[in-house]
C-alpha cells in the first residue's frame, strides 16, 4: 500500500456507509494500534438519542475510550467547523504520546472538515438562526430560494434546491455578515500535520439494505419508539432532524400508522447510505475493502486488518 504520506503521525479513517459494519471493526484496529476512537458521526455526539443513532454501548465500546460521543445536549449548536477545530486539538494531544489516532464514522461533512479542512464560515448568531427559522415557517422555501437568488445568485445556480438546509443556512451567512455565502467558500484543501489514510468499508447492495432493515427491526424491539416519545417535546432542534425520530414523531402527531413509519425509516436510512457512498466514492484516497464472505464473521474484515498492518511495517 502506498499512502503518499510521510510524516510518522498517522490518523487511520475508519469511514463508510450506515450499517456497514464499522463499530465492531473499529474496536479491533484500535486495540491493535493502541489509540482511543474518534467518532465522526453527526448525530452520536447528542445524548438522550442512543437507539436512533445506533450509538456503541459500553459494552460494544469494547473497552476503547471514544471521543465526540455523548458530548452534547440536544439544544447546543454544533457544526463540522466547529468539530474541525475540536478534533484537531484532540489529535495534537494524542499525538504527542501516540503515533496513531482512529477516526471512524459516516458523517461525510466531518470526516471531510479533518481531512481537507472546511471553510472559514462565520458560526451563526442565535438570533438570526430563530429568524431564519421563522421565516420559513412564515414565508415557505419558495420565497427563501428567491431571496437567495437576489442575495448570492451564484450560490443559487448550484445549490440543490430541494435541500432546505443548505438554502437556509446561505441566507443566514448573507443576513449575518452582508456578505454573500459564495465569498467564503473556498474548497481548498489544507495540509494537516501528520499523514493521513482512508479505509472504506462497503457490501453488496442488497446486503447492505438488508443489514439496514434488520437494523431498523433491531432499533423498534430495543424501544426506539419510547426513546422517540422521550424527546418529543424537542422536536424542532435540528438534533432531532434525523431519520428514525422524524418518521415516529409523524406517529405521535397522529399522522402516521407505525408500520408505515417503520417502513419509511428503511426507505430514508437506504436512500441516506446510498448518498453517503455516492460521497465517499469521489474520494480517490479511499482505499476500499469488502467483506470476505467465506470467513467466519469475526474475520470477514481481515482484509482491511492486513491493510493496517502493511502500513505499519513499512
Amino acid at each position: 500500500m502506498d499512502p503518499n504520506l510521510n510524516n510518522p503521525k498517522t490518523l487511520v479513517v475508519l469511514l463508510g456507509p450506515t450499517a456497514v459494519g464499522k463499530t465492531e471493526l473499529s474496536i479491533s484496529i484500535a486495540k491493535l494500534l493502541s489509540c482511543d476512537i474518534i467518532s465522526a458521526d453527526s448525530r452520536q455526539i447528542y445524548k438522550d438519542i442512543d437507539i436512533g443513532t445506533a450509538k456503541p454501548n459500553s459494552k460494544e465500546q469494547g473497552g476503547v475510550v471514544h471521543h465526540f460521543i455523548d458530548m452534547l445536549h440536544l439544544n447546543q449548536y454544533y457544526s463540522a467547523a466547529q468539530y474541525e477545530q475540536d478534533v484537531l486539538r484532540l489529535l495534537e494531544q494524542q499525538f504527542r504520546t501516540h503515533d496513531y489516532a482512529l477516526m471512524v464514522g459516516g458523517s461525510m461533512m466531518y470526516i471531510d472538515a479533518v481531512c481537507r479542512g472546511i471553510d472559514d464560515i462565520p458560526t451563526i448568531a442565535d438570533d438570526v438562526r430563530e429568524l431564519m427559522r421563522r421565516r420559513l415557517e412564515s414565508d415557505g422555501i419558495d420565497r427563501l430560494l428567491s431571496e437567495l437568488r437576489v442575495l448570492d445568485p451564484e450560490y443559487y445556480d448550484i445549490v440543490d434546491h430541494k435541500n432546505h438546509k443548505r438554502i437556509i443556512h446561505a441566507l443566514e451567512i448573507c443576513y449575518q455578515t452582508g456578505q454573500t455565502y459564495t465569498s467564503f467558500r473556498q474548497g481548498k484543501a489544507r495540509q494537516r500535520p501528520f499523514s493521513i489514510i482512508k479505509i472504506g468499508l462497503r457490501r453488496k447492495r442488497e446486503e447492505l439494505f438488508a443489514r439496514i432493515n434488520a437494523r431498523v427491526d433491531q432499533m423498534m424491539a430495543d424501544g426506539l419508539m419510547d426513546e422517540a416519545r422521550r424527546v418529543y417535546p424537542l422536536r424542532q432542534l435540528n438534533a432531532l432532524n434525523t431519520v428514525g425520530y422524524k418518521e415516529l414523531f409523524n406517529v405521535i402527531d397522529g399522522q402516521w400508522q407505525l408500520p408505515m413509519a417503520v417502513e419509511r425509516i428503511k426507505k430514508n436510512t437506504r436512500v441516506y447510505a446510498k448518498k453517503q457512498m455516492t460521497w465517499f466514492q469521489r474520494d480517490e484516497d479511499i482505499h476500499w475493502v469488502e467483506p470476505l464472505t467465506h470467513m467466519p464473521k469475526s474475520m470477514e474484515w481481515a482484509d482491511a486488518i492486513a491493510l493496517i498492518e502493511s502500513y505499519l511495517h513499512q
